[in-house]
């Protein structure tokens, strides 16, 4: 099959790994993929190396032509599938998928999203008429696709994200090495975090509950950059600066992994976000906000949701782990192992292949 993917940007952050994991499996499996972009730039692009990116671009406002744009590169390219990701694609890109004849038109809901005005509200339900399958990453994700995009239940599917678990985990190596480079002794607790520094992660909470239990002997160590730096440095207080660590972007994701020993996620707002299965591959166990479609994926086995904004119940959460080994041992073992029974790509792949076909 062709598949097109039409994506809003090639920034690093879930959806766009998401387009790029399920893009290599695709090719894996002899499909021939394409992603058409609709903003320059993306600190990803370059790791689509092998997958050509075409860029769409959105001209600001509402752009009308974009529909032009779009649909003479889908008459060129004249894919089986296009598959849209997130409100801006889903309103340009299936539209324009339809006005030029494509046979099977799915889109993925990464969360709730709900950044819609009163008129492109009105051309999202349009488009999510003209689509073949309409999918939610999560079971709250597909309950807002109800509302809000107004999905029927005949096209609506729900499949968990799928991650290439195979390179996370424990990793001796690449912990000690991390740990020196950001001088962190090699007997510290690591409370770690990943993900772009924006206000919807609400890192500011992160660091507020985490504060008090801060030492040279446990760490924050939070991973990603974006515009909310500023906001998270001077949340700071100052005796505990020196065991906050910003490390801004990095490549090396799965050493990160490693030198934690446990994970943390702050946000206001999720989907099912792919930070969260390659932490349990990496061993580690989990508190998080029990938000969007957290409490699909954390069972209480692996971990522990508190909620949003309630920085006691945080940092009891967090405590409760920094304080036993045995417990983060045991957590750990069982995250591992449910990561790697539910969210690997290949199944993903898979649930997507027979959308595709129509299955």
């Amino acid at each position: 099959m062709r598949i097109v993917h039409v994506v809003w940007s090639l920034n690093l952050g879930g959806q766009e790994r998401f387009i790029l994991n399920l893009s290599r499996a695709l090719i894996a499996k002899g499909h021939d993929v394409h992603v058409a972009v609709m903003t320059e730039g993306g600190d990803l692009r370059p790791q689509f190396d092998g997958i050509e990116v075409i860029d769409v671009l959105h001209e600001g406002g509402f752009d009308a032509r974009l529909f032009v744009r779009m649909a003479t590169l889908f008459r060129a390219l004249r894919p089986d599938v296009v598959h849209t990701n997130n409100p801006g694609p889903l309103m340009y890109g299936a539209l324009a998928a339809r006005g030029a004849f494509v046979p099977r038109v799915v889109h993925t809901k990464h969360g709730a999203n709900n950044v819609y005005t009163g008129r492109s509200l009105l051309f999202a339900r349009a488009a999510v008429r003209t689509l073949s399958a309409f999918v939610a990453v999560s079971e709250p994700t597909s309950q807002v696709a109800r509302t809000l995009e107004r999905v029927p239940e005949k096209i609506l599917h729900v499949i968990p994200n799928g991650v290439p678990l195979g390179q996370f985990g424990a990793d001796a190596q690449a912990r000690a090495r991390v740990r020196k480079e950001l001088g962190i002794p090699a007997r510290a607790v690591v409370i770690g975090a990943v993900g772009r520094l924006v206000v919807e992660k609400d890192y500011p909470f992160l660091v507020r509950s985490a504060a008090p239990l801060l030492s040279k002997d446990v760490r924050l160590v939070i991973v990603g950059e974006g515009e909310q730096r500023g906001a998270i440095e001077a949340t700071i207080p100052s005796k505990v600066r020196p065991f906050v660590h910003l490390t801004g972007m990095r490549s090396d994701v799965p050493a990160l992994f490693a030198a934690f020993d446990l994970f943390a996620l702050s946000s206001s707002t999720e989907g099912l976000p792919l930070v969260i299965p390659e932490a349990m591959a990496s061993y580690l166990p989990i508190v998080a906000t029990n938000v969007g479609g957290l409490p699909s994926i954390v069972p209480k086995e692996v971990g522990e949701l508190v909620p949003h904004g309630n920085e006691g119940a945080m940092r009891e959460a967090l405590l409760g782990l920094v304080g036993s080994a045995e417990r983060r041992r045991l957590l750990g073992e069982a995250a591992h192992a449910y990561a790697h029974e539910h969210f690997s790509l290949d199944r993903m792949t898979e649930a997507y292949e027979r959308l595709y076909q129509g299955e």
